[in-house]
């Protein structure tokens, strides 16, 4: 079977359960937003008792958080943490699972070339990515014009939904440069889970300082910046596409010079 759409076929389970965890959780934060906005004064109070600092960590923005999409902002960074950790374990997947499974050697004998396998791989699983984007985008649309109790942007909101597939390929991209260089892995989760977090506690650190968003994708997108401008910071933007371009040729580059282990 071609390499693609056995990856994607193996990637289909995975792709689904994720999909629906996003939306779920996406309607679930959604849901809340009809009794929030009717007593908005007290939630802002409740807010406004939380220290600056953890508030700018957080992504709450107090002046925006009575409209659709500054509530929709406010959530989104836990939706984006989820959609990281799909991306990062799928990325690491595909340098791990010949090796755990102990095919490597069997599927490197075969007449293609390794920039084919790992072309391939890469393909099928930014494709999962983005259908999990398409679906989910579709239903954050249809969701948040059941719940609006006022007209809102579309524009602003698809620029905050679509924050989530740059960052999901970032944290791909990140995720390929690990799974090239440490292939044996015992638990793919388990690491998904360690460097997923510790990017996102260096955002929750240098949430107060310019500087340090440029060493975490999740700070990448400043959604107030978003919210007032309609459009993203190009800076970051740049810094963001070059990590994925350097980080998946490199992972090209090592993974054809690697030696592979026999079973």
């Amino acid at each position: 079977m071609n390499i693609f759409l056995y990856e994607l076929k193996s990637y289909r389970k995975s792709t689904l359960i994720w999909t629906f965890a996003l939306v779920s959780l996406m309607i679930l934060f959604m849901s809340m937003f009809p009794s929030i906005s009717k007593e908005i004064d007290e939630f802002k109070k409740l807010l406004e008792g939380f220290p600056e600092g953890v508030r700018k960590a957080l992504g709450i923005q107090i002046d925006s958080i009575g409209s659709l999409n500054g509530y929709y902002s406010y959530f989104f960074l836990y939706i984006t943490l989820c959609g990281a950790i799909q991306a990062m374990n799928l990325a690491i997947s595909i340098g791990s699972k010949e090796i755990r499974e102990k095919t490597a050697d069997f599927l490197l004998t075969k007449p293609v070339t390794r920039t084919k396998i790992l072309s391939s791989k890469v393909l099928a699983a930014l494709v999962s990515l983005l259908l999990t984007n398409i679906v989910y985008v579709i239903s954050a649309i249809i969701v948040a014009n059941l719940v609006k109790v006022e007209s809102f942007s579309l524009n602003i909101f698809l620029l905050i939904s679509t924050t989530l597939i740059i960052t999901q390929f970032t944290m791909f991209a990140i995720g390929m440069i690990i799974a090239v260089v440490w292939s044996k892995v015992k638990s793919v989760l388990a690491l998904s889970l360690g460097v997923v977090f510790a990017f996102f506690m260096i955002g929750m650190v240098a949430a107060n300082e310019e500087a340090g968003r440029y060493f975490t994708p999740f700070k990448y997108f400043d959604y107030t910046y978003i919210i007032d401008h309609a459009a993203y910071e190009w800076s970051f933007l740049v810094v963001g596409f070059t990590l994925i371009t350097v980080a998946i040729a490199l992972s090209f580059i090592i993974y054809n010079k690697k030696d592979v282990h026999t079973v």
